[in-house]
Order: structure tokens, then sequence, then C-alpha cells
């Protein structure tokens, strides 16, 4: 039996969790997490029947307590992190930098990570991998392209590669020009292509810093510089990843879009387990795969997000947070699409600023996080940019 800590249960790949644990009896939900949805928090307790459940907003407990005395309700998400037993996997499925320090915490406590929380590499990677090894325990990726080159590289050694090719769907925006992004709706940038995925995430396809923070997160999983990761576009995002090998072979992972697919490898990792919920791929039916090249003039974000990965310290830092906060005025109809690229340059410019004096540490990646932040909403010049 395997016995799962689910931080973030009430998003979609939380939800998507939910599902693999549904179809198989060696699995069962310990504790989670949730933030603001607190009927589907109840649905979960009642299914599941956890011992432990996680809530920043205290208002929630009482409501779970009186109903469930037999539950501990926590306000700390790290807790559940922490729940004692030899069985527990943790898996990180938070949006945003408030997966920072549970990954942490994971780490920490010896404990293999299931991370689909992207930004905790992107912001923390230095310090989680270093952390990782003096543990002894394993970051394994939940994201489709980095377990996508889990598989390829699975027993096969490291020396061997020679690269990483990462594809993109291109989110919904490919087809348009910079000039035209300005006149792109919040409607319009949701609708991707391939993946049903939260606003957030989307957002960032559309603007490609997804792919930005996927190439970060390849150099620090597998140990490679960012010359060494390629993009390709692949709209109908059936190839995951492709491994470059010093023989001049490439090997590709493929399947049908679906997330549980690398959330039921990460689970039994690195053993293939089966899977009763997604469709097998038919390729004669799919008849042809398409790819393109990567125009990083159109998505210039990427090369932004590697100029910070090369900076290191604090520079992804601020690279993610003023991304966090550039989406969520987009989306709350603040600033137009192409305004997102320009608040993080800005903030990027200011970063030594930020952070002097600082040590990078988890506590102040997280106070600088605070403090980009603060900067953009406290400006105030991008809250009528859309009147």
């Amino acid at each position: 039996m395997k016995r799962i800590s689910l931080l973030g249960a009430t998003g979609s790949i939380g939800k998507q969790v939910l599902e693999v644990i549904d179809v198989n009896s060696e699995l069962s939900l310990v504790a989670f997490s949730f933030y603001n949805n607190i009927e589907l928090a109840l649905n979960i307790i009642e299914k599941y029947r956890p011992q432990m459940v996680a809530s920043p907003l205290e208002k929630y407990h009482d409501v779970i307590s009186k109903k469930y005395p037999y539950i501990k309700i926590t306000n700390n998400i790290c807790d559940i992190t922490e729940i004692n037993g030899d069985d527990i996997i943790v898996i990180n499925a938070l949006v945003g930098s408030s997966g920072l320090k549970p990954s942490y915490t994971c780490l920490n406590k010896g404990r293999d990570l299931l991370l689909a929380n992207k930004e905790s590499l992107v912001v923390a990677g230095e310090i989680l991998t270093s952390l990782a090894k003096e543990k002894n325990v394993r970051i394994i990726p939940i994201d489709s392209e980095h377990c996508a080159i889990a598989q390829v590289i699975n027993g096969k050694q490291t020396s061997q590669i020679d690269g990483l090719v990462l594809t993109a769907s291109g989110g919904a925006l490919f087809h348009l020009s910079k000039e035209e992004l300005k006149n792109v709706s919040v409607a319009d940038a949701l609708k991707h292509p391939s993946w049903s995925m939260g606003a957030k995430i989307t957002i960032d396809s559309a603007t490609m810093m997804n792919k930005g923070f996927e190439v970060i997160e390849a150099c620090h999983l597998f140990n490679v510089t960012p010359d060494k990761v390629k993009i390709l576009i692949h709209p109908e995002s059936i190839v995951h990843s492709l491994v470059s090998f010093n023989d001049k072979s490439m090997h590709a992972q493929l399947s049908v879009s679906d997330m549980r697919i690398p959330i039921n490898y990460a689970i039994n990792y690195p053993n293939l387990y089966d899977n009763y919920l997604s469709k097998e791929l038919e390729l004669d039916k799919i008849g042809t795969l398409h790819f393109y090249p990567f125009d990083k003039e159109r998505f210039s974000l990427v090369d932004t997000a590697v100029m910070a990965f090369n900076k290191k310290g604090f520079y992804p830092c601020v690279l993610n947070a003023s991304n966090e906060v550039a989406v969520n005025l987009f989306l709350n109809g603040k600033i137009t699409f192409d305004k997102i690229e320009s608040i993080i340059n800005e903030c990027l410019e200011k970063t030594e600023e930020l952070s002097k004096g600082l040590e990078l540490t988890i506590d102040n990646l997280i106070l600088v996080t605070n403090k980009v932040k603060q900067m953009i909403e406290e400006g105030g010049k991008y809250e009528s940019t859309c009147d």
C-alpha cells in the first residue's frame, strides 16, 4: 500500500491524482491541502477519509472539524509533507510560488518529491537539487515533458546524452503576430488546443513562459546546460519530449495528451504500472505528426527565462514572481496580453535592488517574491490599462 499526501487536491492536477488513486487498490489518500474550494474538499474528505487536511484559510477549519472531528486540521500546508509513515508519497500539485516551501519541507524530511509544481525548481532549483542529493532522495517530475525524458533515459548512462528536446503545442495564440497579441482577450488566450489545464498555466503556455520554465526545470532535473535543451513546436502534443544521444539517435516518448499518464508513472517510478484511465495512442488514426522550428523572437520570454537561469541567484525568483502577478493582472482584465512580457522585464532589471544583502535561502526567496508582488501592486500603473 502507498499512502499519498497531496498538495493542491482541488486543482487540475490534484483532481487527476485522485482519479489515479480511484483505480488503484494499492493507493490511498492520507492527507491533502486545498485553498478555497470547500465544497470539493468536503467531498474528498467524505470519499477518502484522510487523516489530515490543510488549508491556509482558517474560516474552513470549523466547518471541517464539526463534520469530521477525527481529522487533524492545520493551516500550515507543509505539515502534510511531514505526516508520519514510511510509505508516504508526497505529490506537490500546487500552482505558483506557494509550492516552494512544501517542496523544501518534503525533501528536508528525507522523502521523494513528486513534483507538478514547476515553480519550485524555477525559483529554488539550486537549493532543492542540492538538498535532494544531501538527503539521498529524488525529485520525480510530473510535467509531461520531463516525465517523458525520465522515461527515455531510464537505465541509460547520462554521459551518452547529447541533448534534450522539449515539444510545445504553441498554445492558443501560436498563429498570431506580436502586434496582434495586443488585442487578445482572456477567453482567446485560455483556449488551449491540446490540454485542459488551470488558467495560470494556460496563459503561461500562450506566452511560452511555461516553456521557459521547463527549460530551467530540465537543466536542474537532468544536470544539463540551456544550450543542450532545444524546443520544437509540435501542435498534436503526441511526442512529449525527445532525447538525442551521442550515437546520433533520438529516442522519444509518445502518448495521448493525458496528465494521468505522467502521474501514474511518477507514483510508480521507475517502473511502469497498468493505466486503466487513459486512451491508447492510435497513430494510424492521427496520420501525420508535425514539427516546426521555435521562433525565439516571437516567443522571447524563453530567452528571458534562460537569461535569468544563467544569472542564477534571485533572478529566477524575480522572473517567476513578476510572471505570477502579470498573468493575474491579465486574467482580471487590468492589462493587455502583451504587457505581461514588459512587466517581467521591468522587474528583472530591479533584481539586484530587491535582493541586496540577502543570502540565497528559501525564506529569502519567499521574501523577494513578496517584494516583487508588492512593488507591482503598489505601483498601480497597470490598474487601468484595459479601460
